[in-house]
């Protein structure tokens, strides 16, 4: 377990935060909150309500990378939207990662980012992040509803993540 490193991820609004938070604590690992990693452009564009491009994501994808090549175990939050984010992910971290995927329904997720105050990403580009959103199939990720229980949900990721290892 001590090489663990987990990827929190899904669309905003499904509690990446939260659950990463949750699985560090409990596996006593090193929390990245990827969003606190955007460069200053992406977040102005974000908060404009302007979709990032794929261009806008490679250097951010590529600071979460080098953070989760550093010292596990670690779990970090990050959208990780499509295949090619997640394989990006992979080869920038240069370590075996687990991704845990966090779904759920629209209404739900737009509710949730309407709660959160003062963050920048507004409401309106949910439906952009839903339209970019590949979702991991078995062989990517564990997927979860994310409005699982978060012990429950904590309990299932360590469940599957650590099988086989002692």
């Amino acid at each position: 377990m001590s090489a663990l490193r987990v990827v929190v991820m899904g669309v905003s609004g499904c509690g990446k935060t939260t659950v990463g938070m949750a699985l560090a604590e409990r596996l006593g690992a090193r929390f990245i909150e990827g969003d606190r990693l955007h460069p200053e452009a992406n977040v102005a564009k974000m908060a404009a309500g302007i979709p990032l491009t794929d261009a806008d994501r490679w250097p951010w994808l590529d600071a979460v990378a080098a953070a989760l090549a550093a010292d596990a175990p670690v779990i970090a939050s990050c959208s990780a939207l499509k295949r090619a984010y997640r394989e990006r992910l992979r080869s920038g971290s240069g370590t075996p990662l687990h991704f845990l995927h966090l779904a759920g329904d629209r209404a739900i997720l737009a509710q949730r980012m309407g709660e959160r105050p003062g963050h920048y990403m507004p409401v309106s580009l949910l439906d952009s992040q839903l339209a970019t959103l590949e979702p991991p199939g078995p062989d990517e990720a564990l997927t979860l509803p994310m409005d699982m229980p978060i012990d429950h949900l904590v309990e299932t990721a360590i469940a599957a993540f650590t099988k086989g290892s002692s």
